[in-house]
């Protein structure tokens, strides 16, 4: 059953009503303007202060009794062809319980697993790898781009060629755009592979009782569920007998998604053993091995009329994941500015190097970083401010209105206008737009009980990959029950809970957000029901705020939520949610911009951006306080793409020559600039919630608005990320 609810929807200026069809158990969506008691009040993490202190459990912590410790032997070669594996003298080394060869024989690139060890301490088995001799039949490579697409180059896979399908999606007429165009650009620009370099790298423990065929995993991943079912897949067990567990994760972005290596290495070992083991990935594996966001080259043609409008934007994009795809760039081309002739081409080049994984808005910030500098060249070119040329082209309200907050948080009228300094020193600013499409899917499901001591504890499958998720959740379930925080506690990161979906594309908080506030709606009617008649009042005249439940109409006539929770017939009561589907609401897109101001040391090269400002959207915001660090991380690591970060190949050896944190650059604390962030509000009405995910779309612009205000403090546009000091020299030498 279903029922039409009429809901006032949008932004501060921009509202109207809109009716959408809801179920009937299903809570009815938070509206504009709506008060609400904790939802949108800075909270802390509720699990701030087992990180602070230490207490909290990652996989790198957990210790089983009789527990052994694997490590896995990675070939050095870029591609060969096992011939032959002895792990005899590994096997007869004194405190080595197991040695495994690995079913791949032919290797594809440098870090790619080959064996495995298990022992009573890690040294051990880092010992027992040297003794594992493996006789490879070398085999040609290639880990340069370029030379992967000539027809005489060694081929990746077999004699497949190493250029994949192309990609292709148009609307209008490019060429005729490009030809009725008053002024038109046409440049290149590129970006370098950028390794996850999660603060925890990739690892599990698991625990196999072959008696019972029941497999438990211990693991840093961003999907308790997805690891299960392929766990079961792979040891073809029922679903039910694979659990897996993660109490607390230090970083994805992308890079831990389904049973990865280690976890089946870990499984295995453990199978083989008969006792618990633990494979933890040193640095050098992480960046070799474990992901990577894929390098881009992008040909970009822009054409403008008379009046600074778009009359067309072509792109041609290749990029190379390593062994893997997902290197295309095109969709902030396809959505962020209004143009009726779009053309996008798409293609993967398969090199021997460390296959790529999603990482964090995958695609978007490379494409964002040419389409923005390109709108910057092109704004110069028709003599038009550079912001008001993206306020021309782009038909998104919300964007709009951040614009205009944005601008004068930054005081862009005035930096925009300064002139610039005659010494080495020089300042520029930059504008970039961000959008992303964080609804949230359906599937999620959410228990939430109350106990008779009072207490609330929610519990979903889901996984907390650092955003918060316990106490975004935590709080939906308060503010449903009118309670205060503190007195929910968010049980989350185990199979044995509720389905929830994977932590990834920011799906978290719109997917079990909703889910979690049905299921705390269903609790508050079974405990109206008890309230009720104590009351002399009718469940549907109840409401519950304040830590009371109460007679909406008569507020004195009260019992304390403990009070209620104490005539529970049992020892609690428990209520189940689901995510339903979105509903039409009024916006499904999520847009943002960011500005940046840097110096550039024209004698040395650096550049130091100085200052951030950043507007976003992401629906209903339901604690700024984390919401504001998850616009923060996105920034910095977005300045790190810009700046710093390169994974480097020797063409020779076909090797990784940076995987460690001395060789692989990062952000610093000393490069952290200013930043603001300003969250702008929008009563989406999509789900109950209306919460949209915010980790992606805080990171799209970062890189771009750095890349726009180095071309401003200069004059010439660094077309190549990073934008090291040696490429800034050059570009100034160019000009």
């Amino acid at each position: 059953m279903s029922r039409r609810v009429t809901l006032n929807l949008g932004f501060q200026g921009n509202t109207r009503d809109v009716t959408v069809v809801i179920p009937d158990d299903e809570p009815t969506p938070w509206q504009w303007g709506e008060r609400l008691s904790v939802v949108g009040k800075p909270t802390p993490r509720v699990d701030g202060p087992l990180k602070a202190t230490g207490a909290a459990h990652y996989t790198y912590d957990i210790e089983l009794p009789g527990m052994l410790y694997g490590a896995i032997l990675r070939s050095p070669r870029p591609h060969a062809r096992i011939r032959n594996i002895d792990l005899s003298a590994a096997e007869h080394l004194d405190g080595v319980r197991a040695v495994l060869a690995l079913e791949d024989r032919e290797i594809r690139f440098a870090g790619q697993e080959v064996a495995a060890v298990a022992a009573i301490s890690s040294d051990l088995a880092a010992d027992a790898l040297k003794l594992i001799k493996v006789d490879y039949e070398k085999m040609p490579f290639v880990v340069d781009m370029d030379r992967a697409m000539a027809d005489f180059a060694p081929r990746v896979f077999g004699s497949g060629s190493n250029v994949g399908r192309t990609s292709t999606s148009s609307v209008g007429n490019v060429a005729r755009g490009l030809e009725v165009a008053a002024n038109t650009i046409e440049a290149a620009y590129t970006t370098a592979v950028q390794t996850h370099v999660c603060l925890e790298t990739h690892g599990a423990v698991a625990s196999f009782n072959a008696a019972r065929d029941q497999l438990t995993v211990w693991c840093s991943t961003q999907g308790v569920f997805s690891v299960r079912d392929d766990l079961a897949v792979y040891f073809s067990l029922p679903p039910d007998n694979v659990r897996v567990v993660c109490e607390f994760l230090g970083g994805g972005f992308g890079s831990k998604f389904g049973a990865t290596p280690e976890m089946i290495v870990a499984a295995r070992l453990a199978g083989a053993t008969g006792v618990p083991v633990k494979v933890m990935l040193p640095r050098g594996d992480e960046h070799r091995s474990t992901g990577n966001r894929p390098n881009s080259e992008q040909k970009v043609k822009l054409g403008v009329d008379r009046d600074g409008k778009l009359t067309a934007i072509d792109l041609v994009q290749r990029g190379s994941g390593g062994i893997g795809g997902g290197a295309g760039s095109a969709g902030p081309f396809k959505s962020i500015y209004r143009c009726a002739n779009i053309r996008t081409e798409e293609r993967n080049i398969y090199t021997n190097a460390g296959p790529a994984s999603p990482m964090r808005a995958p695609g978007w910030p490379q494409g964002c970083f040419a389409l923005e500098l390109a709108m910057d060249e092109m704004a110069r070119k028709a003599g038009i401010d550079r912001l008001e040329f993206r306020r021309r082209n782009s038909d998104n309200p919300v964007r709009a209105a951040e614009y205009e907050i944005g601008a004068r948080a930054f005081g862009w009228a005035e930096k925009n206008s300064s002139p610039k300094s005659s010494g080495a020193f020089k300042r520029g600013v930059g504008v970039a737009s961000a959008e992303w499409h964080a609804v949230g899917v359906p599937g999620p499901e959410a228990q939430v009980i109350a106990h008779r001591d009072g207490a609330v504890e929610v519990r979903v499958g889901t996984q907390d990959i650092g955003t918060g998720t316990r106490t975004i959740l935590a709080i939906v379930a308060a503010e449903e029950l009118g309670l205060p925080v503190d007195r929910v506690k968010s049980e989350i990161g185990d199979t044995r809970f509720l389905f929830s979906v994977p932590s990834g594309g920011s799906l978290s908080a719109p997917s079990n957000t909703p889910a979690v506030r049905q299921a705390a709606a269903h609790l508050k009617d079974k405990l109206f029901r008890i309230a009720a008649p104590i009351l002399g009042a009718e469940p549907d005249d109840l409401e519950a705020s304040d830590g009371f439940i109460r007679v909406r109409t008569n507020p004195s006539r009260s019992l304390a939520f403990a009070d209620v929770c104490k005539r529970i017939p049992g020892d609690s009561i428990s209520a189940q949610g689901e995510r339903v589907a979105n509903y039409e609401g009024f916006r499904t897109d999520q847009a943002g911009c960011q500005f940046a101001e840097v110096e550039v040391d024209t004698e040395t090269g650096i550049v130091r951006v100085t200052h951030v400002v950043a507007v976003h959207d992401a629906g209903r915001i339901i604690d700024p306080l984390m919401a504001r660090s998850q616009v923060n991380g996105g920034i910095l690591m977005g300045i790190g793409f810009a700046l710093f970060e390169n994974r480097r190949m020797d063409p020779m050896l076909g090797i990784m020559v940076n995987p460690t944190m001395d060789d692989y650059k990062l952000l610093g604390s000393l490069d952290v600039p200013r930043i603001d962030v300003t969250f702008f509000e929008v009563a989406n009405g999509i789900t109950n919630t209306g919460v949209m995910g915010l980790g992606e779309v805080a990171h799209v612009a970062s890189a771009a608005a750095v890349a726009c205000a180095v071309y401003d403090a200069i004059g010439v546009p660094v077309r190549s990320l990073p934008i090291t000091p040696d490429r800034v020299l050059a570009a100034l030498g160019r000009a």
